[in-house]
């Protein structure tokens, strides 16, 4: 059962990132029928939401592509800044649905910005608990560390309306405002929801990780 497990916990985040890995190479390859650059179909999302105040940017790294609510910033990697391919255009769309969602104060969104100091605490410091209630035998100890660990979980959670939301934005945008025709609606949806499947790993493996300590910490109870 432990070998199973850590088989999982292994095979589900290379499984979501060579899924995102395989949709990236394949339409970044295909070209968009607007010929929009990456940079051009953020931009134009952005206008037409009435969102001149947030700027576009290039940032170096492969897929490095996000929104920084906090500068108002659309970053974009090389590949997608420049591209004129069908990835390009949908992950450009994809982040300034997180531009639209911060303007709109989406409730998701502002609940996760919130829990993520307590969240980085939890992560970081849930470890130190937990080593020390397992091999010091102490459940008090463990029971708080799964509790610090389960803020980085509830975070993995949150974060999964937020992205799907900002796909389902991006979505709409790039159809309304005929960045993308009809037939590529297929292809850009498989990007979104490749991208999106290593949100859903993610929480898949805190949770598993979760339960796991929740499993040993019961073990510990009824042994004392």
């Amino acid at each position: 059962m432990i070998f199973v497990y850590f088989i999982l916990i292994i095979l589900i985040p290379i499984w979501a990132q060579m899924k995102v890995k395989s949709a990236y190479k394949k339409y970044s390859k295909v070209a968009s029928s607007s010929q929009m650059s990456g940079r051009e179909v953020a931009r134009r999302v952005l206008d037409s939401n009435g969102l001149y105040d947030v700027s576009v940017e290039e940032t170096r790294g492969v897929l490095s592509d996000h929104y920084d609510p906090r500068s108002k910033v659309v970053r974009l990697s090389t590949e997608n800044y420049h591209g004129h391919s069908v990835a390009a255009a949908a992950i450009a769309a994809h982040e300034v649905g997180h531009a639209i969602q911060d303007q709109q104060e989406y409730s998701f969104l502002r609940f996760r910005s919130a829990l993520v100091p307590v969240a980085s605490f939890g992560s970081n410091a849930s470890w130190i608990f937990i080593m020390i209630g397992i091999f010091a035998r102490l459940d008090g100890m463990l029971l708080l560390g799964i509790i610090l660990m389960a803020a980085g979980v509830l975070f993995q959670f949150v974060t999964l309306p937020v992205e799907f939301n900002a796909s389902n934005r991006a979505m709409d945008q790039v159809v309304s405002l005929g960045i993308i025709r009809n037939d590529e609606e297929r292809e850009t949806k498989k990007v979104l929801n490749a991208a999106a499947l290593t949100y859903v790993a993610a929480a898949a493996v805190a949770v598993l990780e979760l339960v796991r300590l929740l499993l040993i910490y019961t073990g510990m109870s009824r042994d004392e």
